[in-house]
């Protein structure tokens, strides 16, 4: 896996202030309003608002050139990380003008206008409406019917009978048999409870022949190991013991938590790109913390870079050259974010 050699990654070059409950910070020529600054996010930790917007200050380097030109759903989590949270993907009236944003059509006949995060103030921005994780779009504002990469997100079946231990043995049986198929394929960690496997695709196949790729790739895994691997959608139907290889995370408007994402568990937790190898070692999802990441940024640089390449996209059309997929239409039924 290629490593980036970035020298652009300087944790604290960015200041965030920690010691009053607001303050207006100047990014650029944009200012930005942060909010309770104090407020404690995780206090089993003490980990503030203000530290979950220090990290993000740091990583921004790496991180938004992931998001640049995309939908962002916002996830807010008003009272920290284990509050209540909702789901808010209109970008709210007061929001600054220089914010970008990405108009969509969605099935009720409504548009929506989602923020795009593509720069430092506007990632400060929505992480000061209490957004602990990140969920962009995978496909572009400039056509949001033809992504450019598509995933399987490695679940385990949630009654506790799924092992971590079995996820990884799944994730690296997904990575061979996509690379038997001659596709190159990224993972990285959830932060939550499995891994997520990532292709960089050239840009060209629709959304649903993306996603009837992904189906039959993820119900052909399952017959190659039935012992460990389901695509059994229906919660109630999922066998004990399986990880769910979820194809359906690629249908129109779902979204996964982004790269270098926080994310809203006891131990704060990151979804972080790891190599292969490491996966064979038996990584964990616990080992990548808010607390200690930047450090790991420091040492290993920027895993995630061959997902930005763009000689390094598999071509996904001649694979599904022979599949039949009606043109969709501009109504469609609203899916939710994940």
């Amino acid at each position: 896996m290629t490593r980036s050699t970035t020298s652009t990654f300087e944790p604290g070059s960015f200041q965030i202030p920690r010691d009053v409950d607001a303050a207006t910070v100047e990014v650029g020529s944009r200012r930005v309003s942060l909010t309770n600054l104090r407020k404690v996010f995780w206090t089993n930790l003490g980990i503030t608002k203000g530290d979950l917007l220090q990290y993000y200050a740091d990583v921004a380097p790496f991180l938004v050139s992931y998001l640049a030109g995309r939908a962002e759903v916002m996830k807010r989590y008003p009272n920290g990380a284990a509050g209540d949270f909702f789901y808010m993907k209109r970008t709210p009236t007061y929001a600054p003008e220089w914010l970008r944003k990405c108009s969509i059509e969605h099935g009720s006949g409504s548009v929506i206008d989602f923020p795009i995060i593509d720069d430092l103030a506007s990632l400060l921005w929505v992480i000061n409406l209490g957004c602990i994780d990140l969920n962009e779009w995978y496909s572009r504002c400039d056509d949001t019917d033809r992504p450019d990469y598509l995933h399987f997100d490695l679940d385990p079946v949630k009654d506790g009978s799924t092992t971590f231990a079995t996820v990884r043995t799944v994730a690296l049986r997904v990575h061979e048999a996509l690379e038997d198929l001659g596709i190159p394929a990224y993972a990285k960690t959830s932060g939550s409870s499995g891994i997520h496997v990532y292709v960089p695709i050239v840009r060209g196949p629709l959304q649903k022949e993306v996603w009837t790729f992904a189906k039959a790739f993820a119900q052909t895994m399952e017959r190659m190991y039935p012992d460990i691997i389901t695509s059994e959608y229906r919660v109630a139907k999922r066998p004990s013991g399986r990880v769910l290889v979820d194809y359906n995370q690629n249908a129109w408007g779902k979204t996964l938590a982004s790269v270098y994402s926080v994310r809203a568990k006891p131990k704060a937790t990151i979804s972080a790109p790891v190599r292969w190898d490491e996966i064979e070692r038996g990584i964990e999802i616990e080992d990548f913390r808010l607390e200690n990441f930047r450090e790991r940024l420091r040492r290993v640089g920027d895993l995630w870079a061959p997902m930005k390449s763009k000689t390094e996209r598999f071509d996904l059309e001649p694979v599904v050259a022979q599949t039949a997929v009606k043109k969709p239409t501009r109504r469609r039924k609203e899916p939710g974010p994940r």
